[in-house]
């Protein structure tokens, strides 16, 4: 099957699978899940195979760590998988019904968005929740991983699609992607494409907003600040900034740049510095940092950086004010954080801090659609759009008006034989 053929069979499945109800979907997950562990040791050999081959053309060691989809990973997807089913169903919810006259009443109900087109790096287990979370949600799904791992995303896609079959879905929701050519096809293919997904960099996020009429949730790049206010318990400072930079360095959610108070950073930044080299963190700092604890240099770039590794970049600001403006001229909208014990300040904190996700006193790590109960993640949306931030089941639904009438004509209204009583109504669609 080529291309083509395979986006209008995912598109023609969609339209089936809009209308599949909980109970098929929920025993096509459960279907999923036991394949998943039946199939284990084929998943961890394909897996291996693509271990070595990126080991060998030199894949950065956090890739590789990324890459790595060992069995208690494919116990976790699974233990994910079972968490989703336990979620509702976010198909089919009135979200408000009002009676526009008698007989007359408009519903505006959740439904699935369609074809879900989603590129996603190199970690076998985001194609197991993209794919799984798609399913729940009633989309098809068009996938795109890293090369890096075609030989384990080529057995995860055959398993779950195989896994789907005889349980009610309709065959041919999901198409796995595997070259640039096949990217390109899927951006001129907005008859059958809804919206695309791109996990990736702010610039490979807007090539793909360039050449595509496909609406795009953009997931860019996570370049994630804590600020330690000078009101802050040095102890839960020095955790939560040692959490969010180490507890995962490989990831959009981990630390990149530590802004830290002026009163606070003589007590702070040798605290600091002694447990994030504990774990081999490389620091580079401001001069103001520079004069506190031996370090790198920080340069301007580094304040616009996604390392995904051992390297943290370090400013020390006057106040407040200051590390909301750097937040919101350096950051990408993902994920920030205030450790402070002053309520006012993580107040003023959440409010002018301009991302999807902001948090007071607790590590960057958490910003996670599974963490958040979500049921797992198809990215972190960085857009101000339908979903922002981790986007679950919620972020994969939209909503269409249903209009129940009697016969009524709009002839009736306009020439003053009938009036609109616009009352709300409390109950759902269907009546």
């Amino acid at each position: 099957m080529n291309m083509h053929e395979a986006v209008q069979t995912v598109k023609k499945a969609s339209i089936r699978l809009a209308a599949a109800g909980a109970e098929v979907k929920n025993a096509a997950l459960m279907a999923i899940a036991d394949a998943l562990l039946a199939r284990e040791n084929d998943i961890v050999k394909a897996n291996l195979a693509d271990l070595e081959r990126s080991e060998k053309e030199g894949l950065a060691a956090p890739l590789m760590k990324r890459l790595r989809f060992d069995s208690a990973k494919i116990r976790d997807v699974v233990a994910g998988i079972e968490s989703l089913m336990a979620l509702p169903d976010p198909v089919g919810r009135t979200q408000a019904a009002t009676e526009l006259d008698e007989g007359l009443a408009l519903y505006r109900v959740s439904c699935p968005i369609g074809v879900i087109g989603i590129i996603f790096e190199s970690r076998p287990d985001a194609l197991v929740q993209i794919s799984t979370l798609c399913l729940k949600s009633g989309n098809g799904v068009l996938l795109k991983g890293g090369s890096e791992a075609r030989e384990t995303n080529r057995i995860l896609a055959d398993i779950i699609a195989g896994a789907t079959i005889n349980t009610g879905v309709p065959d041919g929701w999901l198409a796995l992607l595997e070259t640039r050519d096949d990217v390109n096809a899927m951006l001129a293919m907005d008859e059958y494409i809804d919206l695309i997904v791109p996990r990736g960099s702010n610039e490979f996020v807007r090539y793909i907003m360039d050449h595509s009429n496909i609406p795009v949730l953009g997931h860019a790049d996570g370049i994630c600040h804590a600020y330690v206010d000078a009101g802050a318990d040095i102890d839960m400072a020095v955790r939560v900034v040692v959490d969010s930079k180490v507890q995962y360095v490989a990831v959009c959610n981990a630390l990149e740049t530590l802004l830290v108070h002026r009163e606070i950073a003589p007590a702070f930044l040798p605290a600091a510095k002694e447990a994030l080299e504990r774990h081999h963190v490389e620091l580079r700092g401001c001069e103001r940092t520079r004069a506190i604890v031996d370090c790198a240099p920080a340069t301007e770039e580094d304040w616009k950086t996604e390392y995904l590794d051992y390297v943290l970049s370090i400013k020390v600001v006057d106040g407040l004010e200051e590390a909301i403006d750097h937040i919101n001229a350096y950051g990408s909208g993902h994920t920030d954080v205030i450790i402070t014990a002053n309520e006012r300040a993580a107040m003023e904190f959440m409010d002018l801090v301009d991302s999807g996700d902001v948090f007071w006193n607790c590590s960057t790590r958490f910003s996670d659609g599974f963490r958040y109960g979500l049921g797992a993640e198809v990215g972190i949306s960085t857009n101000k759009i339908h979903a922002r931030g981790p986007v679950g089941l919620e972020g994969l639904v939209i909503y269409k008006y249903k209009l129940v009438g009697s016969g009524q004509t709009v002839a009736d209204y306009a020439e003053g034989r009938k009036k609109f009583t616009h009352r709300r109504l409390d109950r759902g669609f269907p009546l």
